[in-house]
């Protein structure tokens, strides 16, 4: 009894000064939606994602038979580890810089002889599309843990950033908005989520360094090309379509400005 009075007086005593205990501070927003991803990092419905992108990986598929073994995803054929977060990166073969996703379609064309502009054309989470998303997925779980170190040596890599970062800046459309309306300060957020400052490194696991994620609020997995076309969605801006240069661009300049940022993706998000 002595001892839940004793507690009672400090506590009032603390609120009389302002100083309210640690079990009755608020929590912020970002501080629930945190915890909220915390709790569901073990059951990461990404998992599944990956298991199918691995198997996706190493069948045989499309009109040649074969599987994606030999894929080059810039650290050598077959080489998957470590790749995700050197990429974009300028590729010899094709003469320019290539994101994950259009890399995989690459080699979903050259090697299986799948219709790569038939699966530009698809949309987001349909047919070979999906099929796209799922091995990005596994690709960027083979990187977890690793940080981002872009290559900015060959020009195209740098002509790419400056792209970016021009077309990050560009503001249009019916609500006059830019990407960097949203994600150029700091303390920004929308709809109780904070929103990262991607001008700078914004740190491990966010920003570029969380996508692909999983999606809670409509289960899906979302990649970054996705990511990027809702982004122009939301800004009323017409759709940049599946690979274009411009969300190459975007993911150069994202990316080169994580250099140093932890991977977390595949991540999950509300």
């Amino acid at each position: 009894m002595r001892t839940s009075i004793f507690v009672a007086l400090l506590a009032g005593l603390g609120m009389g000064l302002g100083l309210a205990p640690a079990w009755a501070q608020p929590k912020s927003a970002a501080d629930g939606i945190a915890e909220y991803r915390k709790m569901l990092e073990d059951g990461n419905p990404a998992e599944l994602f990956e298991a199918r992108g691995e198997a996706l990986w190493k069948r045989k598929r499309g009109p040649k038979n074969a599987s994606l073994e030999q894929c080059d995803l810039g650290k050598g054929p077959g080489v998957v580890k470590g790749a995700f977060v050197e990429l974009p990166r300028f590729f010899a073969d094709t003469g320019r810089v290539m994101d994950l996703e259009t890399r995989l379609v690459h080699c979903m064309q050259t090697l299986q002889g799948l219709d790569g502009a038939e699966i530009a054309k698809t949309p987001f989470g349909r047919g070979e599309q999906a099929n796209v998303t799922a091995l990005a997925t596994w690709v960027a779980a083979s990187s977890r843990g690793m940080r981002f170190n872009l290559s900015q040596a060959h020009p195209e890599e740098r002509r790419s950033y400056e792209l970016g970062k021009r077309v990050f800046f560009y503001r249009g459309g019916t609500h006059d908005f830019s990407c960097a309306a949203c994600h150029s300060a700091e303390g920004q957020r929308i709809r109780l989520q904070d929103l990262p400052n991607l001008t700078k490194n914004p740190g491990d696991g966010i920003g570029f360094a969380a996508w692909p994620a999983y999606r809670v609020s409509n289960g899906e997995m979302w990649s970054m090309q996705l990511r990027l076309n809702d982004c122009y969605r939301q800004q009323r801006f017409p759709y940049p379509g599946f690979g274009s240069e411009i969300t190459v661009a975007l993911g150069t300049y994202m990316g080169v400005n994580a250099k140093g940022a932890e991977s977390i993706a595949p991540a999950i998000k509300r």
